[in-house]
C-alpha cells in the first residue's frame, strides 16, 4: 500500500495545505515539485502556508477566501488564530450559472427501501406516534404520558394511568390484566411512541410562537409520523388555532390523525389524561397496522449536518456526504443543506448554483439578515468556530464554512427556505437555521427530512425523536474512541485506503438499510431524542 501523504492541497488555487499527520519543526516535505521546510511542530488537521504570506495577504482554501494574514507567515509556517483573521468575499448577486454533470446512477436507479407510505405520497423511514405540548406548561403532563406509555408497553410498572392502558392492551392481546403481567411488546411492532418537550409557546414574542407552530406542524406532517397527541393549556400565545393553521398551510388535505386536548377546557388533569390514554391507544392500534413496503430512493429526504467538526471534516466526511447528496439529487431524492452561519464565505458559489435567480436573492437576504442580528447582539459570524473547532484546525468561520458546504455536493440548488418552511422540491435545498447542532437537526426534520446524515470530527451525541440520525466520523481515531456513537468511519479517505466515491457508495447502502429498518443507528440505540426550537426573539 502506498505510504500515506503528509499534506494535501484541497483545491489547485489554494495557498495553504492541510497536515494529514503530525509534522515536526525542521522536517522537509516534498510537495508538487518543491521542498517545504516545516517552521514549527504542526499537529494533524492544521494548516501550513505553501507560499510566504505578508500581512494582509489573502488566505485561500477550498478555492475561496477563508481569511487574511495578520502578520507575516513564512512558507511552511503554521496558520493559527494568532496570525490569521476571518475574512470572506462580499457577494451581491449571481455572477454565473454553474453547470452540473450528474453522476452515473445506473447501479442505484432500480434500488428501493422499505418504508411507510402515507396518504399524501410521502414515505417514512420510521412509524412514530408523537406526543408534544403547545406550551411548556404542559411539559409535566407529557412526561407523565411518556412514563406510562413507554414503561407499560415495555415492562411492568404500577401507575393508575398505566393500569388503564394495561387493561386496554390486555383486552387487545388476550392477556389477563388481573395477573399483573406486562403487556406484550410485540403487539405494537410497527409503531413507536416518542415524546417532545420544549420551553416555548408563551412568554416570548408572538413571532416565536408562530415559528414554533410551524416547526411542530412540520413534525406532524413529516412522513415518519403516523399521528400525534397534542396538549394545550389554553391561555398561551401558541393557541390551538395557530397550530391548526400552520398544519393546514403545510398540507391542507392531510388526513393524518391529530388528537388535541385543552386542559383549561377539560378541567382536571385526571379527566384529560384518561381521555388521552384511551383515545391515543385506539389510534396507535390503527397506526400499527401499517407495514413497510418498497419505495424508490426518490422518496428519501435527507438532512445534511455537521457538528464537532475538525480539520479533516472538509476533506473526508463532508465531501462523502456531498457525493451522496449528488447521487440522491440525480435519483430524484431531496437533500437539505442548512447552518447558515457556516456558509459564510461560500455564498458566491451557492448563489451561482441556484436554479432560480430569486432563490439566490433570498439566500443572500437571509444571510444578511442573520448576520445583522448577530452583529446587533454584539458578536459576529467570525465568532462561530468553537474552541474544539479551533483546537483541531478550523481557525476562521470562513475556513469552517468552506469545509461544511462540501456536504451539499455540486448539484443545482432548487430552493431556498426560511426556518419552519416545509421543503417539497426534489434536489438540493438550502434551509436557514443556526449552526447549533440540535437546533439545526430539529429544524431539518421539521422541514420534512426523514433521515439526517451527521458528520463529526470530535464526536457529538445528537439524535432526533422521529428521524434516524446517522453519525459519520471524519477520522478513524474518533470512530475507535467513541464507537458507541459513530455509525460510519470515513477516516480511510485520510489514510488513502478509500476514495470519496467508494465511501459515498457505502454511505448510500447504509442509508437504504437504515431507511428500511434493518439497521438501527447508534443514536437510536442510545435513545438520543434531542429537540431544541430556534428562539429568534426575546423573552417578554
Amino acid at each position: 500500500m502506498e505510504t500515506q501523504k503528509k499534506i494535501i492541497k484541497v483545491n489547485p488555487t489554494d495557498n495553504v495545505a492541510v497536515a494529514l499527520v503530525n509534522l515536526t519543526a525542521g522536517e522537509l516535505i516534498h510537495f508538487e515539485g518543491e521542498t517545504i521546510a516545516i517552521g514549527s511542530d504542526v499537529k494533524a488537521k492544521h494548516k501550513i502556508a505553501l507560499t510566504p504570506l505578508n500581512t494582509g495577504d489573502r488566505v485561500i482554501m477550498y478555492g475561496v477566501l477563508v481569511g487574511k494574514s495578520s502578520e507575516r507567515i513564512e512558507k511552511g509556517g503554521l496558520l493559527s488564530t494568532l496570525n490569521v483573521k476571518h475574512e470572506s468575499d462580499k457577494v451581491t448577486g449571481k455572477t454565473e450559472t454553474i453547470g452540473w454533470t450528474a453522476p452515473n446512477i445506473d447501479k442505484w436507479k432500480d434500488r428501493t427501501f422499505l418504508g411507510y407510505h402515507r396518504e399524501d405520497g410521502q414515505v417514512g423511514t420510521e412509524n412514530v406516534w408523537l406526543f408534544f405540548p403547545l406550551v411548556f406548561c404542559e411539559n409535566r403532563n407529557i412526561e407523565i404520558l411518556k412514563d406510562i406509555f413507554e414503561k407499560e408497553l415495555m415492562k411492568p410498572k404500577e401507575n393508575d394511568y398505566q393500569l388503564l392502558l394495561r387493561s386496554l392492551v390486555s383486552k387487545e392481546s388476550g392477556v389477563d390484566s388481573k395477573e399483573g403481567k406486562a403487556s406484550n411488546a410485540d403487539l405494537f411492532n410497527n409503531i413507536e411512541v416518542k415524546f417532545i418537550t420544549h420551553q416555548g409557546g408563551c412568554g416570548g414574542i408572538r413571532q416565536d410562537s408562530h415559528s414554533l407552530a410551524k416547526l411542530l406542524a412540520g413534525y406532524v406532517n413529516n412522513p415518519n409520523v403516523a399521528g400525534a397527541t397534542v396538549l394545550s393549556l389554553g391561555c398561551q400565545n401558541l393557541q390551538i388555532q395557530i397550530f391548526k393553521d400552520a398544519l393546514n398551510e403545510i398540507n391542507p388535505d392531510s388526513k393524518k390523525p391529530v388528537l388535541i386536548y385543552d386542559q383549561q377546557q377539560i378541567g382536571t388533569i385526571e379527566a384529560m389524561l384518561s381521555s388521552v390514554v384511551k383515545d391515543t391507544f385506539e389510534e396507535i392500534k390503527k397506526a400499527n397496522e401499517l407495514k413497510r413496503t418498497p419505495a424508490p430512493l426518490s422518496k428519501l429526504k435527507i438532512g445534511l449536518e455537521c457538528g464537532g467538526s475538525d480539520g479533516f471534516s472538509g476533506i473526508s466526511a463532508n465531501p462523502t456526504l456531498g457525493v451522496t447528496s449528488d447521487l440522491l439529487a440525480a435519483l430524484g431524492g431531496t437533500t437539505i443543506l442548512s447552518e447558515f452561519p457556516e456558509l459564510c464565505g461560500v455564498e458566491q458559489e451557492l448563489v451561482n448554483r441556484c436554479v432560480e435567480e430569486e432563490g439566490g436573492k433570498r439566500f443572500l437576504d437571509l444571510m444578511q439578515w442573520y448576520e445583522k442580528t448577530v452583529v446587533d447582539a454584539g458578536s459576529g459570524f467570525d465568532m462561530n468556530p468553537s474552541p474544539g473547532n479551533i483546537k483541531d484546525g478550523l481557525i476562521t468561520d470562513a475556513m469552517k464554512s468552506a469545509g461544511a458546504a462540501k456536504k451539499g455536493g455540486t448539484s443545482p440548488i432548487v430552493g431556498v427556505s426560511d426556518y419552519g418552511e416545509y421543503i417539497t422540491k426534489p434536489g438540493l435545498n438550502l434551509l436557514c437555521t443556526p449552526g447549533n447542532d440540535v437546533e439545526c437537526t430539529t429544524a431539518m426534520v421539521g422541514s420534512g427530512a426523514n433521515m439526517v446524515l451527521f458528520t463529526t470530527g470530535l464526536g457529538t451525541p445528537t439524535g432526533n425523536p422521529i428521524a434516524p440520525v446517522v453519525k459519520i466520523s471524519s477520522n478513524t481515531e474518533l470512530a475507535k474512541k467513541m464507537s458507541d456513537i459513530i455509525d460510519i468511519d470515513t477516516g480511510g479517505i485520510i489514510t488513502g485506503e478509500k476514495t470519496i466515491d467508494e465511501m459515498a457508495d457505502e454511505m448510500l447502502e447504509f442509508i437504504i438499510d437504515v431507511a428500511s429498518g434493518t439497521i438501527k443507528t447508534k443514536a437510536a440505540i442510545l435513545n438520543q431524542n434531542d429537540f431544541i426550537p430556534w428562539k429568534r426573539g426575546v423573552s417578554l
